[in-house]
């Protein structure tokens, strides 16, 4: 499995268009075969970055994930929200392998 962690930079005046475009996006990853682990928001500390967190099978799964997103309509739709709104001023995208069950001290032998 990899996920893909990506860091927004956020137009906190946009903050609530940035949501819709979250939304969406949750809905969508799921749609092309992805499992997205949501979008954190700002709350405390800088108001202008948020992340997100979804993970697919394998890379070469991502890799298919992107081409579809291209070709589909509401994924589109999402990016021309973002666009219209300018409520993400950049992102960074960064890859990593997921480890999401845990052992007991004992099972690990510690």
């Amino acid at each position: 499995m990899i996920t893909c962690t990506v860091r927004y930079e956020i137009d906190p005046d946009q903050l609530g268009a940035f949501e819709v475009y979250a939304k969406a996006w949750l809905h969508l990853v799921a749609k092309l075969g992805g499992e997205h682990h949501g979008y954190h928001l700002p709350h405390e500390g800088p108001n202008d970055i948020a992340y997100c967190h979804f993970s697919f099978p394998s890379l070469a799964d991502y890799e298919a994930y992107r081409e579809k997103m291209w070709a589909d309509p509401e994924c589109l739709r999402a990016y021309a929200h973002a666009q219209a709104t300018k409520c993400i001023r950049r992102y960074d995208r960064s890859f990593t392998k997921p480890l999401f069950v845990g052992a007991s001290v004992d099972e690990l032998g510690l």
